[in-house]
């Protein structure tokens, strides 16, 4: 039986043996690259994920200019033109008032009535007194006389005659002193009837009938207030100091009666800025023939007609305060912070005069949190707002 012969196998030369390392490193960097990629994408989204977690995402505002002016109410106090305490000026016992307190008096008017009788007792003596030593001079005038004659005929020294006239100018001098006296004591017991000292109105009434008054160191017996017209004073910011001008009217009103209105008129300025609050003192005055407005009142101030410089508003909570002074956080192109100090105007309560530090164009950080810091890296949330101006 016949057998078919196998044929040969085919040598195995190098060719073989490297084509075959080759698909066996394809195909194992192939399984490695399957296998490490999505471990490799997930790897690059964490530390994404992670750094963006690291990054504060804020809000932004941008500053608004906008025209100071006084047309805003400023706080003013009111006060009375003449104001001023009565005393007593004799001392004794109130015999009798004749005016309470909200009675209007005019200048001259009897307030009250005091019975003197310490000042009258006083008053009797130093007529004695001047009696007296009126007797003294006319006694040293004839003796004087006298001696001038004797001295001529040499009856009397020279001395003695010089002693005589020495006496009567000592007595004309003890006279003059005792008529002084007098006039002192007069004086006084004219105080006895306390009068007002100008026309107003009694605000206060500190007395009573049978109380004892002192004329050193008593106690005040009447208040009297000049309430027409009366003054206005009002603090101007520094920044509109130079808007304000003698004669410019304003309009006063008060919460104790809305909807009515009063012109007052700037009569004088204070001529320098208070270093505590910049602010300058403005003093008005109000015509008050009715009695309206009540002396010592609180009331607010508006100016006709005037404008200040132009300044920047920002929202009262883009500011930042520390102990280095108030400042605002700006985000720069490069998306870094930059702390600027800033200098304030009035405060609106929502919102605030920014008078230097920041431009129209910086972008404020809204709600700084209290760890940034200068150089600090952030992601703006939105494009910058604008400020409406009110």
């Amino acid at each position: 039986m016949n057998t078919i012969p196998t044929p040969p196998a085919a040598p195995v030369t190098a060719v073989h043996l490297v084509r075959m390392a080759l698909i066996i490193g394809v195909l194992i960097v192939a399984g490695v690259a399957i296998g490490l990629l999505p471990r490799w994408r997930a790897s690059a989204e964490l530390i994404k994920e992670t750094q963006a977690d690291g990054v504060a995402i804020v809000n932004v505002v941008s500053p608004v200019p906008t025209t100071a002016n006084l047309s805003a109410p400023l706080p003013a106090d009111v006060q009375a033109y003449v104001d001023a305490p009565i005393y007593a000026r004799a001392s004794g016992y109130l015999k009798n008032w004749f005016a309470d307190i909200g009675d209007r008096v005019t200048n001259g008017q009897a307030l009250a009535e005091i019975v003197t009788p310490e000042l009258d007792e006083q008053l009797d003596q130093a007529r004695a007194e001047l009696a007296q030593n009126q007797a003294a001079l006319n006694l040293a005038q004839i003796t004087a006389d006298r001696w001038a004659g004797l001295l001529k005929t040499a009856s009397v020294s020279e001395q003695e005659a010089a002693e005589k006239a020495a006496d009567l100018a000592l007595k004309k001098a003890m006279v003059d002193a005792a008529r002084a006296n007098l006039k002192r004591l007069a004086d006084l017991k004219n105080y006895d009837a306390v009068t007002a000292p100008f026309d107003g109105v009694i605000s206060v009434r500190n007395t009573d009938i049978g109380q004892l008054v002192t004329a050193d160191g008593g106690r005040e017996l009447f208040h009297l207030a000049q309430t027409d017209p009366l003054r206005v004073y009002v603090r101007v910011p520094q920044t509109l100091s130079h808007a304000v001008a003698s004669g410019q009217t304003a309009q006063l009103s008060f919460q104790e009666l809305p909807g009515r209105t009063f012109t007052a008129e700037v009569v004088r300025m204070a001529g320098a800025v208070d270093a505590a609050s910049r602010t300058l003192l403005v003093e008005l005055q109000v015509k008050n023939p009715h009695g309206e407005i009540f002396a010592g009142s609180y009331a607010q101030v508006r100016f006709n007609d005037t404008a200040g410089p132009s300044v920047l508003r920002l929202t009262d909570n883009t500011l930042i305060t520390r102990a280095q002074g108030v400042q605002v956080a700006v985000v720069g192109d490069d998306h870094r912070v930059q702390l600027r100090h800033i200098e304030l105007g009035r405060d609106y309560g929502d919102f605030v005069e920014v008078l230097s530090g920041v431009t129209t164009n910086d972008r404020v950080i809204i709600n700084p949190p209290d760890a940034i810091t200068d150089g600090m890296v952030v992601q703006v949330a939105a494009p910058a707002e604008t400020t409406p101006a009110k």
